[in-house]
C-alpha cells in the first residue's frame, strides 16, 4: 500500500500518463500557446491547440523518467535566469556532502523561484535536487498539480481545517519528510506558510512542531530528532523583490481594512510575475547543518532565524531603501529610483520598508 500516494511527487512510471493528461488539457495548451504563438493565431484555438500539441508531443515523446522532466525544467530555468537576472550566485554549497540528504528550511520570497533556484545550485554542484513542499492552495488548477508533481513537489494539505483531519495530514507530512530523508532525498520547505511580504524572515515554530510529530511517534527527544533531520537554513535574497507591489498591496489592504482576500487565480498570476519580472542579482546562501542541542521548537526557530539573517546577502536596493547610498553605484541608484516611480504613492513606504528591513534587522 502506498501510504503517501495522495501527497508525494510522481514516480517514473507515472510520467507518461501525467504528460498525456497535460496534452489533453485545453487550459494548459492555451497557456503554452499564449506565450509561444503570435496573438492573432491564439484567437483561433482550433488551429493553435493542434499546433502546440504536435510540438509538445514531439518534444516529450521520449520522456519516461522524472530525471528527463527535470533536465527539461533546467533548460528553461537557464533561459529564465539569463533573461530576468543579472546573475545568480551561491555560497555554502561547497561545504555540503553530495552523498547526504538535507532538510533545507529557507526564507520565502517567491512561490516557485525560491525552490527552483535552490535546485539550480544543487544541479550545478552535481547534487540531487530536492523534493519541494507546496501548499494545496496552489493546486486548484489541474495542470498546475501535474506540473508540480512531475517536478518532485509534494503536497502540504493546508485546506484541512477540522482538528482530527489536520492532525492526520500533519502526521502524514511529518512521516513523509522523515522517510524521504532516510531514503537519501533532500527536502525544501519554506520557514513559514506564505511569502514574507514585509521583509521579515521568521520561522514559524508550528512548522517545527509538525516535523517533530514523527519523532514523537518514535519516542525520540526533540533535540535528538532535530539532529537526525540534518536541517540546513537557506537565505535567498533578490536585488529586486519578486511581486513587491502585490505584496505591498496586500499589506496595505490588511492595514486599512483588516483583511485581504485574494482574487481567483491571484497565486498563479504571482507565479507568472515572479518568472517574468526583472530580479537583478539573486544570491542563495546555504548555512551549516544544525547540530546544536535545541530543547523545543521556539529555540530551534531562533537558531534557524539567526543563520538566515546572518547569511542574507544585502543588495544595493536594501542599502538605498534604508537611506545608505555610500557604496552604491550611480547606475544601481538610478535603476532603483526608476523602479520606485512605477509604485503607487500609497504603497511606496511599504515597498521601501520591505527592502530596508533585512539591513535594519542585521543592525547595520
Amino acid at each position: 500500500m502506498d501510504k503517501y500516494a495522495d501527497i508525494r511527487p510522481y514516480n517514473d512510471d507515472e510520467v507518461v500518463p501525467a504528460l498525456a493528461r497535460l496534452l489533453g488539457d485545453d487550459q494548459f495548451i492555451d497557456v503554452i500557446a499564449k506565450y509561444n504563438l503570435p496573438a492573432w493565431l491564439n484567437a483561433w484555438p482550433a488551429i493553435a491547440r493542434p499546433l502546440v500539441r504536435m510540438k509538445l508531443k514531439k518534444k516529450w515523446g521520449d520522456f519516461c523518467t522524472i530525471e528527463q522532466v527535470q533536465d527539461e525544467v533546467a533548460y528553461y530555468l537557464q533561459i529564465l535566469i539569463n533573461k530576468t537576472t543579472s546573475k545568480v550566485t551561491y555560497s555554502g554549497l561547497e561545504t555540503l556532502d553530495s552523498n547526504t540528504s538535507y532538510l533545507f528550511i529557507s526564507n520565502h520570497r517567491d512561490i516557485v523561484l525560491d525552490p527552483a533556484l535552490v535546485n539550480w545550485g544543487l544541479h550545478q554542484q552535481d547534487m540531487r535536487t530536492v523534493r519541494i513542499a507546496i501548499g494545496d492552495n496552489l493546486l486548484q488548477v489541474p495542470y498546475i498539480t501535474e506540473l508540480m508533481r512531475l517536478n518532485k513537489s509534494f503536497i502540504v494539505k493546508r485546506s484541512a481545517k477540522a482538528p482530527k483531519e489536520m492532525l492526520k495530514a500533519l502526521t502524514q507530512l511529518s512521516a513523509y519528510i522523515s522517510d524521504s530523508l532516510s531514503e537519501g532525498n533532500s527536502i525544501w520547505i519554506a520557514q513559514k506558510e506564505g511569502r514574507a511580504k514585509d521583509g521579515v524572515d521568521q520561522t514559524d515554530p508550528a512548522l517545527l512542531k509538525m516535523l517533530q510529530l514523527n519523532g514523537r511517534k518514535q519516542k525520540l527527544d526533540f533535540s535528538d530528532y532535530v539532529k537526525q533531520l540534518r536541517i540546513v537554513p537557506v537565505a535567498i535574497s533578490y536585488q529586486y523583490e519578486p511581486c513587491a507591489v502585490a505584496k505591498a498591496k496586500e499589506l496595505y489592504h490588511k492595514k486599512q481594512f483588516g483583511q485581504y482576500v485574494k482574487a481567483q487565480g491571484e497565486d498563479i498570476a504571482s507565479i507568472v510575475e515572479g518568472f517574468s519580472s526583472d530580479k537583478g542579482h539573486v544570491h542563495i546562501a546555504f548555512g551549516d547543518p544544525i547540530t546544536a542541542d535545541v530543547e523545543n521548537p521556539d529555540e530551534l526557530a531562533n537558531v534557524i532565524d539567526k543563520q538566515i539573517l546572518d547569511l542574507y546577502y544585502l543588495h544595493s536596493t536594501n542599502h538605498l531603501a534604508a537611506g545608505d547610498d555610500a557604496q552604491v553605484s550611480p547606475e544601481d541608484k538610478e535603476d532603483f529610483i526608476s523602479t520606485l516611480e512605477s509604485v503607487p504613492e500609497e504603497l511606496k513606504q511599504l515597498v521601501l520598508s520591505m527592502y530596508a528591513e533585512p539591513l535594519r534587522r542585521k543592525g547595520i
